[in-house]
């Protein structure tokens, strides 16, 4: 029975990033707050929150899986890096855009800093381009 050994530098990535899994779960009860009607906040803020609190669970997860595809794929150099943390990074990228987007008080719009969420679609369109393309050519 073979099993899998994951390289050191997505064993150290995967390690961070479930460590990350805890401040997730803080943000959720910030959501139920939220939802319990606890904080006062318009419906356009509701919406980025619960957004931006299900786009982290789900990129992090997603990232993981990631790790252990590009160690599968053999992907080495730039190729590898970006395999191995486009996902995670936008895991980071997009919910911060729709966070930091809707702060405030009464905001009824996203801000400037709704660019995040679109530079953390294009980390995680390039980490799985990446990885999709390594593991096709593997």
């Amino acid at each position: 029975m073979s099993h899998l050994v994951l390289s050191d530098p997505s064993r150290i990535t995967a390690g961070v990033a479930l460590i990350t899994i805890a401040t997730i779960e803080f943000g959720g009860t910030f959501v139920l707050r939220i939802a319990r009607g606890k904080v006062p906040m318009t419906d356009f803020q509701k919406t980025f929150a619960r957004a931006g609190h299900g786009h982290a669970g789900m990129f992090v997860t997603l990232g993981l899986v990631c790790l252990i595809l590009a160690d599968a794929s053999g992907l080495t150099g730039l190729g590898g890096h970006v395999a191995r943390l486009g996902v995670l990074i936008g895991a980071i990228l997009l919910p911060g855009g729709f966070f930091f987007s809707s702060m405030g008080r009464d905001v009824t719009e996203p801000n400037k800093l709704i660019a995040l969420i679109w530079l953390g679609a294009a980390s995680v369109a390039a980490g799985v381009l990446t990885l999709g393309i390594g593991l096709l050519v593997a």
